[in-house]
């Protein structure tokens, strides 16, 4: 097996909170998982993928595995993803809850092509499923990513995606859940919001950086939001060479809320995953001793002093 173990912002955003309908009890500390791999545009091969890394996981004793931004289809042509773009309720999605029932774990399946309000444009959405194989939440990705990349290529994901406007959070045995999706992680008003508006403990943080980008910005960036939040950051991330036009960077990481890195591949490029345990109290102990949220200036603030 290929894992690895080691042990007040304006609020201009909707607000969405999932819940169980009754408390959720946790343990101490809870194993969780985030896998690496690479999509391609077959949803099969990318769902026996995700099968066994489920496995994997499973047999780690991991009780959430972390999938990256676009686990199920990754196309090579343009519109590919708006041709195989389905409802959370057609067959794609009802196989990953069928996954997540049969090998009883929670899965985060970040990059979901879900059908969006017309035939030109889907929704880029993070679904998460509880080990009952029920949707839990959903969140659709807020920034969306139109760029020309330095080096690299232009991309305008805007052309067929429509962006979200909800903040999420979800209550699960794993903590307090802020879900975002991959080019949201350059914009920390969404995890301060996250965060100090609405109590997240564990950030989500499923991507398919560029390898320009990733090699520049991408272990910073999710380093910088864990320490600034005083949460765990679950970065899932996409690998390699998809097809002959596109190349994500991958290095799939687990950070604790002191910024350290707690669970990482051996091999950036690789198809597997790395485990980690949550540990409720050390999230606890860092917000305890270093109280930023009681020193942070109010939204009031800001206002009156532009």
């Amino acid at each position: 097996m290929n894992f690895c173990l080691n042990t007040q912002l304006s609020t201009r955003y909707n607000f969405t909170v999932a819940s169980a309908g009754k408390s959720i009890a946790m343990a101490n500390s809870v194993r969780i998982a985030a896998a690496q791999m690479t999509s391609v545009n077959n949803l099969a091969v990318n769902f026996a993928t995700c099968s066994r890394l489920v496995k994997e996981a499973a047999s780690a004793g991991a009780k959430l595995l972390c999938f990256p931004e676009n686990f199920s289809f990754v196309g090579d042509l343009q519109g590919e993803s708006l041709k195989i773009a389905e409802t959370l309720d057609g067959p794609i999605m009802k196989g990953y809850c069928s996954l997540a029932r049969e090998s009883n774990i929670w899965l985060s399946l970040g990059g979901f092509q879900e059908k969006g309000s017309d035939d030109a444009h889907l929704r880029n959405t993070h679904v998460l499923i509880d080990d009952n194989g029920n949707i839990r939440s959903t969140y659709s990705k807020m920034h969306l990513f139109d760029v020309d990349v330095p080096g690299g290529a232009v991309y305008k994901e805007s052309s067929f995606t429509e962006a979200g406007k909800d903040i999420v959070v979800v209550d699960s045995p794993f903590g307090r859940l802020g879900l975002t999706v991959c080019y949201d992680l350059r914009f920390p008003e969404v995890y301060q919001q996250l965060r100090f508006n609405h109590d997240a403990q564990v950030l989500l943080v499923p991507a398919a950086f560029t390898t320009v980008t990733g090699q520049a910005h991408w272990e910073i960036l999710l380093r910088a939001r864990a320490i600034e939040t005083q949460c765990y950051v679950i970065a899932a991330a996409q690998a390699g060479k998809h097809n002959e036009k596109r190349e994500s960077y991958g290095d799939t990481l687990i950070i604790d809320p002191w910024g350290t890195i707690v669970g990482q591949l051996s091999d950036r490029w690789s198809t597997g995953i790395t485990v980690a345990d949550i540990d409720f109290s050390l999230i606890d102990s860092v917000r305890t001793k270093m109280p930023v949220s009681k020193h942070r200036k109010p939204a009031e603030f800001w206002n009156q002093h532009p």
